[in-house]
């Protein structure tokens, strides 16, 4: 490895892949409930830490507010997005909703916990303009 090559975290190695894709996730509680608070956000967080280091990605970041909670995660090539979703989703709704009944109540909830939508948008690398300038100025052979 060349001395100048400094080592990058968020690049990781595989046997076929070379790969950094991180993933900017926004969960809602259904019917936008407040439900959420320090608690709540903190057990979230622990469950779905947990649920990441099973699909080999890692959480880097966490936070919320009283109904949607944000997510940064670091994920590899081989897992679909929408399975660690389901996961992460399906996860903590099963264990908040035992863990916290009094404060989530299932009428209110008709036992779901999030809303079945979500938001994700991919992030970090270059901007989108920087990558298409780079593509359109390869040489290409005649």
């Amino acid at each position: 490895m060349s001395p100048r090559w400094e080592p990058n975290p968020d690049i990781r190695r595989g046997r076929t892949v070379v790969h950094s894709l991180h993933a900017h996730l926004v969960f809602v509680t259904k019917y936008r409930g407040g439900v959420m608070n320090d608690e709540t956000l903190t057990r979230c967080e622990q469950v779905m830490r947990k649920v990441c280091e099973d699909f080999a990605a890692e959480l880097k970041e966490f936070n919320g507010e009283t109904d949607h909670v944000h997510l940064l995660v670091h994920h590899p090539p081989k897992v679909a997005l929408a399975s660690l979703v389901n996961s992460l989703k399906g996860v903590s709704s099963r264990r908040l909703r035992a863990e916290f009944t009094g404060r989530v109540n299932p009428a209110i909830m008709h036992g779901r916990f999030w809303s079945p939508s979500y938001f994700a948008g991919s992030c970090g690398g270059a901007p989108l303009q920087v990558v298409k300038d780079h593509i359109t100025q390869q040489k290409r052979p005649h």
